[in-house]
């Protein structure tokens, strides 16, 4: 994989990132549905030198020009007809993706600048490749359609009033000429008569005589019996009164919305997640047969083994379910736990000699961070490795541990083979200058080699060699760390 370009990144500006987040799930999306050649017109994004820059790579071979340096009209002509014609299979294949809501939303707000030919775009042995800026995508404008407004003629409401006027004439012309006589007219009309109104002194009322509580007796005989007049009224009262509403029993660690909505200063958290090649292990082999795996990988495999014996036995050694497939799961069930008002961020540890980190995602951008999650994979590019230092040192830097209680979870599964720097000392460091920062560890091999990270911060380490272990241990590990408390309703 080659460089085509870099640009500098604005820190402050964390909308940026988001869209660097967006396109990368965007690039996870449409992968697996478009052919090598088509794919090939997106650019690969990646943040180097300490987040300072954003470089651009492409899978293609050859030295990258761009376009409008290409004095040939012919040839950019027809370059611009090879990246149009890829880009209609990318809206093609679009259609047929199955899409959530969130992925929908994200598709039709960069759909238009994929499709705009206003990007910067390189040119790699006749193959176009697009390089986006990471400004706000523009929403599609919808077209305006003008309200047809009939107009009003003149004749319309002349007619109706040529009508009317008819109407009136033939009603004074029958009138005037009917031959008939006024004295018949008169027996015709119904004579009105009023009378006037008679007052009539309404007799008082006699007193009702005041029943005994034990009468009336015709009373008895009714089942169920019916209760006196005083007690009647106020069961009519009760049975006409709102239905108190049922009290929900909430948990007795809730966090209410008052004290959300109160606090100004939240606890953060970051998970700093493992993303090595030694991920891809089964947890469905024991740890001997694991690092055994490692050995042939690290040295090479056995002169006695066939290719057809190698393949199947790392299709063994990396079945499911893997370190990776595990951890992934589990940590997108543990996002989902962790209380609302706790902004997470994740910092992956991918290769030598710096590991990665995001932004911190609120609740409301929680979908993002698990995309982020979903997408990780191992690869070799870069030589491999675990940042383990790297990590611990940018995830605390990020967090304050001073004035409020913030969190690492870290799930690893070996030490750092990056650095030479000693972990125990960062982390004794941490302890000093971050007394309420807790860091909890989820040992994925149980090898014990950084347990120094947790025993300083006053945190804990928790062992899971098998898949039901690491649900297990990841639900201790984020309870642990009081952040799962449940909103009380």
């Amino acid at each position: 994989m080659q460089r085509i370009t870099r640009v500098k990144v604005d820190d402050n500006n964390p909308s940026k990132l988001i869209l660097l987040d967006q396109y990368n799930l965007i690039l996870s999306l449409l992968k697996p549905y478009l052919t090598e050649r088509t794919f090939s017109i997106f650019a690969v994004p990646k943040l180097i030198d300490n987040n300072q820059y954003l470089a651009w790579y492409t899978n293609l071979e050859g030295q990258p020009i761009p376009v409008d340096s290409i004095a040939d009209e012919s040839l950019k002509q027809k370059i611009t007809e090879t990246l149009q014609t890829r880009i209609n299979d990318v809206e093609t294949s679009i259609k047929t993706i199955v899409l959530d809501e969130e992925q929908q939303k994200i598709i039709s707000l960069w759909l238009p600048r994929i499709k705009s030919l206003s990007n910067e775009i390189f040119v790699i042995n006749d193959d176009p490749v697009i390089i986006y800026s990471l400004d706000e995508p523009v929403l599609p404008k919808p077209a305006i359609t003008e309200p047809v407004i009939s107009p009003k003629t003149f004749w319309r409401w002349w007619h109706v009033l040529l009508l009317s006027l008819l109407l009136a004439a033939l009603g004074a012309l029958l009138f005037c000429f009917y031959p008939f006589k006024k004295d018949k007219l008169a027996e015709t009309i119904p004579q009105i008569i009023i009378i006037p109104p008679i007052l009539v002194n309404k007799p008082e009322p006699e007193p009702i005589a005041e029943s005994s509580k034990e009468e009336p007796k015709f009373v008895e005989n009714l089942e169920p019996k019916e209760l006196p007049i005083e007690d009647k009224k106020q069961d009519i009262k009760i049975e006409n009164a709102p239905k108190p509403v049922p009290k929900v029993k909430n948990p007795p660690n809730c966090i209410t919305k008052e004290e959300i909505k109160n606090n100004p200063n939240p606890s953060r958290m970051i998970i700093v997640f493992d993303n090595s090649l030694s991920m891809i292990a089964t947890l469905a082999e024991p740890p001997s047969e694991v690092e055994q795996f490692f050995q042939y990988l690290g040295y090479g495999y056995p002169s006695y083994m066939s290719e057809q014996e190698k393949i199947k036995y790392y299709k063994k050694m990396t079945r499911l379910p893997s370190r990776l497939s595990t951890s992934k799961k589990v940590a997108l069930s543990s996002i989902d736990k962790i209380q609302p008002n706790i902004d997470i961020s994740l910092v992956t540890l991918n290769h030598c000699p710096a590991a990665h980190a995001t932004q911190f995602y609120d609740y409301s951008s929680r979908n993002i961070l698990k995309n982020n999650i979903n997408r990780l994979n191992p690869s070799a590019v870069g030589g491999g490795g675990t940042p383990l230092y790297s990590g611990l040192e940018k995830a605390s830097s990020m967090l304050d541990g001073v004035k409020r209680e913030d969190y690492i979870l870290i799930i690893s599964d070996g030490e750092d083979n990056c650095s030479k720097n000693n972990i125990c000392t960062l982390a004794n460091y941490i302890a000093t200058k971050k007394p309420k920062l807790k860091i909890n560890i989820v040992d994925i091999a149980g090898e014990h080699k950084i347990d120094c990270v947790a025993n300083m911060t006053g945190g804990k380490v928790y062992i899971a060699q098998s898949s039901k272990d690491m649900i297990k241990q990841m639900n201790k590990a984020v309870s642990d760390l009081k952040v799962d408390r449940p909103v009380c309703q």
